[in-house]
């Protein structure tokens, strides 16, 4: 997908988990080997997030691949360096995968799949 449908999916994202109760720290940091797409918390939980919008479930899956995880960690422990006060939280590792709703209108908003814990 191009680079606007993708900040498209990303904003969807940041909804999505904002009614969720989470505030939204930080969005496309680029930091250590990696890109945070968004880092999210609550009062005991910093969310890192992966945002992978797709035409497909499957290919988003694809996308996030071990060298990724390993990138999304390393980003991680670095944005806990610069943000020590959130180094008490539980730390965890989402995907969000946001897909079209194929010929249905443009208004209605895509489907987004919320994977959690997806790096031990």
């Amino acid at each position: 997908m191009s680079t606007a449908q993708g900040r498209c999916g990303e904003d969807a994202a940041a909804r999505y988990l904002a009614r969720r109760g989470y505030k939204i720290l930080d969005r496309n940091v680029r930091i250590g080997r990696g890109e945070l797409d968004i880092v999210a918390g609550s009062e005991s939980l910093l969310l890192f997030v992966e945002v992978k919008a797709h035409k497909t479930r499957e290919s988003g899956l694809l996308a996030v691949d071990e060298d990724k995880c390993t990138r999304l960690y390393s980003a991680a422990e670095a944005w806990l360096v610069r943000h020590p006060q959130y180094s008490g939280l539980q730390c965890r590792f989402d995907l969000m995968i946001v897909t079209p709703r194929i010929g249905l209108p443009g208004w209605v908003p895509p489907h987004i799949e919320h994977m959690k814990d997806i790096i031990n």
